[in-house]
C-alpha cells in the first residue's frame, strides 16, 4: 500500500523535528520507531519517550482513500532521507511488516512495528492554565536559566526547570544546588498561579525547537502535563512530581560591595584565566579592592594565571573562590552589555544581575580555594 509520495524535504524536515527525543538503545523497541498517520492529505509523525510526545504534520497534496498509520525506526528512516539528493522524490510503501522508501534508483525496507502498540498520550482534559508569548521571548527566557540546571542529580525536581505562572508574570528558575538563575517576562494579562516542572529533555526540546519570531507559543499548564503548541508542533511533557527549593529564600538582597563592568571582558578575561585553572576543582580567586578586581587561577602543576581589571569600587576589600565553570556559564548566556556583580563576604553566595533590569538574577556559591 502505498503511504506518501512526495520530495525529500517534506518528510525530512517533520522528522528532524520529532526525532529529538528518540532514544536508539531502548527497552521498548517500538520507543526507537515514529508513528507515522496518514489522514486524507494530512501526515503526522509522533514521537514519544514516555516522559514526552512531539508530534507535528506534514502535506504531499494526495489524498487517502483510507485512513492508515505505520511505526518504523525513527532514525533509520531519518538517515536514509538526510543521504539522499535534496529535492529527490521518495514514495513510503507498506507491505506485511515491511516499509519500503524508493528514490530513483534507491530501495531501502525498514522493520515496522504494529502502530495500535504505540504508546501515545491519552488526549489531555481542560487546561488549568493558559498563556501564549512569542517564540523569541520564551526561547530567550529560557536560555537565560536553563544552564543553571542540573544534570543526573539524585533530587530528581533539581533535573529540570521550574516554570511559574503568577499574577501577569511568567518565571522560570533553575538550580543545581550550588547556583540559581532566576529569569521572568511580564505578560499582558494576570493569571491564576501555576507552577510546574519541566524535565531537563524537555526544556533542552524547546531551545532547539522554538524559532527566534514574533509567531505564538502557547503554553497550557495541564493535570500533570504542559503541553507547547507553536509552528505545526505539539510537544506535551510530563511534569516533574516534586517540592523545587524556595528560590526567593536563596536570592541574597542588600549586599554592599558590588561594582558594574562589562560582561564581555569580564568574560574574556576569565576564559584566559582558566586555561591554568585546576582541571577537577575549576577554582577562580576574584580579590577585590579599590577600583581593582585581581582574577588568579591555580592548577596542581604549580602553574598560574593572573588577570587584573580596573573598574569603579570604593568599598571594603574582598578575597573570595568560585567555581570558575559557573561564572563562564552565566557571562556566555546573557546578551546584555554590562553586569552587576555583587557580594557579602568570602563565605556568602554572590549575586549578579543586569543593571535597571529586576528580570533577571543569578546565584553562585563560593567555594574554598
Amino acid at each position: 500500500m502505498k503511504l506518501i509520495e512526495t520530495d525529500r524535504d517534506t518528510l525530512l524536515k517533520p522528522l528532524q523535528t520529532v526525532t529529538g527525543i528518540v532514544e536508539r538503545r531502548h527497552t521498548l523497541p517500538i520507543l526507537s520507531n515514529v508513528l507515522i498517520e496518514r489522514k486524507q492529505e494530512n501526515i503526522s509523525f509522533i514521537a514519544t519517550d514516555l516522559e514526552i510526545q512531539i508530534t507535528t504534520s506534514a502535506t504531499d497534496g494526495g489524498k487517502a482513500d483510507e485512513e492508515y498509520s505505520v511505526t518504523v525506526a525513527a532514525k533509520k528512516l531519518q538517515d536514509i532521507l538526510r543521504a539522499l539528493p535534496e529535492k529527490v522524490q521518495v514514495t513510503l510503501e507498506t507491505s506485511d511488516s515491511r516499509l519500503q522508501a524508493k528514490a530513483g534508483k534507491s530501495r531501502f525496507n525498514l522493520q515496522t512495528l504494529p502502530a495500535e502498540d504505540f504508546p501515545k498520550f491519552p488526549e489531555s482534559n481542560e487546561p488549568q492554565g493558559t498563556v501564549k508569548v512569542q517564540q523569541k521571548e520564551l526561547k530567550h527566557l529560557l536560555s537565560m536559566v536553563q544552564y543553571a540546571m542540573a544534570h543526573q542529580d539524585i533530587r530528581y525536581y533539581l533535573n529540570g526547570l521550574l516554570l511559574l505562572l503568577e499574577n501577569n508574570q511568567l518565571k522560570v528558575v533553575a538550580t543545581d544546588g550550588h547556583r540559581l538563575a532566576f529569569a521572568l517576562m511580564m505578560l499582558e494579562t494576570p493569571l491564576e498561579k501555576k507552577e510546574v516542572i519541566l524535565p531537563r529533555k524537555v526544556v533542552l526540546e524547546l531551545a532547539r525547537l522554538l524559532n527566534e519570531t514574533e509567531e505564538p507559543v502557547t503554553i497550557e499548564v495541564l493535570q500533570n502535563q504542559v503541553r507547547f503548541t507553536f509552528s505545526n508542533v505539539i510537544l506535551v511533557s510530563k511534569v516533574v512530581d516534586g517540592k523545587f527549593p524556595d528560590y526567593n529564600r536563596v536570592i541574597p538582597t542588600g549586599y554592599q560591595k558590588q561594582f558594574d563592568i562589562n560582561r564581555l571582558l569580564l568574560l574574556q578575561t576569565l576564559q584566559r584565566a582558566a586555561i591554568l585553572s585546576n582541571e577537577k576543582f575549576r577554582g577562580v580567586r576574584l580579590i577585590l579592592t579599590t577600583d581593582n578586581l585581581r582574577i588568579v587561577c591555580n592548577n596542581s602543576e604549580q602553574e598560574e594565571a593572573q588577570e587584573e581589571l580596573e573598574l569603579q569600587y570604593d568599598g571594603e576589600g574582598l578575597d573570595i573562590g568560585f567555581n570558575i565553570t559557573y561564572l563562564l556559564d552565566v557571562l556566555n548566556n546573557t546578551d546584555c552589555e554590562t553586569v552587576t556583580c555583587a557580594f557579602g563576604d568570602a563565605n556568602s553566595s554572590a549575586l549578579i544581575t543586569i543593571p535597571g533590569n529586576d528580570s533577571f538574577k543569578y546565584v553562585v556559591m563560593p567555594m574554598r580555594i
